[in-house]
């Protein structure tokens, strides 16, 4: 038998037009086929090329072209060199019509977007996990913002929820012992958001992490005399860098967020 040549043609990246390929060839008992893949078939002059090449071989068309006047145009032009041609796309997408009863986008490349977005958040979330809790000070100049605030603020949290809206956030604790890292007087006072609470509900919040860890509710940690000293140092902090505060008193991680994210103004 001739050599079989499989174009996966496609007016995207030809990702699933490969993928059926692969997947209907495998039910046959032949070696003897390639598969060919064709992406951003955008015009009618890279149907004729693609027709001119599949003309001269054993070969079969199977393309995942939503453009309606492209993907005619193809079927047509393969129907006239008796090319065997395979929409695999339009019979699900009248079902839908039908179902549905709205006209599809017919855009290309949708799916790949989709995936971006996809490995987008994934980035932005390993970035984190990376940066957080202070861990490697490197990440405050790569960030889209920076969270500061003292212990039990909220700050991972709101980190890992903004990382799944695509955003990549590094936070650092504040500590009256620790000098700030010197990265935040190198970056954008726009890019720096403290954190606070109210002295009783953070009193209340850090008893309860205490009892949580089996330990006594009374350890210095709690107390409001060392939680008053934090936060007047931390509000000294938020002063010299000139940046936004937020109170996360009785705010959601959700609301918290949302404030944030119109405030940097993020296109996500």
């Amino acid at each position: 038998m001739d050599k079989i040549n499989i174009y996966a043609v496609s007016d995207s990246m030809g990702e699933t037009a490969e993928q059926l390929s692969k997947s209907v060839i495998k039910q046959f008992d032949i070696t003897n086929f390639e598969i060919k893949i064709v992406p951003y078939i955008n015009d009618i002059n890279d149907v004729d090329n693609l027709i001119a090449k599949a003309a001269n071989e054993n070969s079969i068309i199977i393309f995942t072209i939503v453009v309606e006047d492209l993907k005619n145009y193809l079927i047509d032009k393969a129907l006239e060199n008796n090319i065997a041609a395979v929409d695999v796309m339009t019979p699900a997408m009248l079902t839908l019509i039908d179902k549905l009863g709205i006209t599809p986008k017919r855009e290309p490349g949708l799916n790949r977007k989709l995936d971006e977005k996809y490995f987008k958040k994934i980035e932005a979330v390993e970035f984190a996990v990376k940066y957080d809790d202070g861990k490697d000070t490197k990440g405050i100049l790569l960030s889209d913002v920076v969270l500061i605030g003292v212990s039990r603020t909220s700050k991972t949290p709101l980190s890992m929820y903004l990382a799944h809206k695509n955003v990549k956030v590094a936070n650092i604790p504040l500590v009256p012992e620790v000098s700030p890292p010197e990265e935040l007087k190198l970056i954008s006072p726009k890019k720096i958001i403290g954190l606070t609470l109210d002295s009783d509900y953070l009193n209340k919040i850090r008893k309860e992490r205490l009892k949580a860890m089996g330990l006594k509710d009374t350890a210095n940690y709690a107390s409001l005399e060392r939680i008053f000293k934090e936060l007047e140092y931390a509000e000294k902090i938020y002063k010299s860098l000139n940046c936004k505060v937020i109170d996360t008193t009785n705010r959601a991680v959700e609301e918290t967020a949302s404030i944030i994210l119109e405030y940097i103004d993020i296109d996500n």
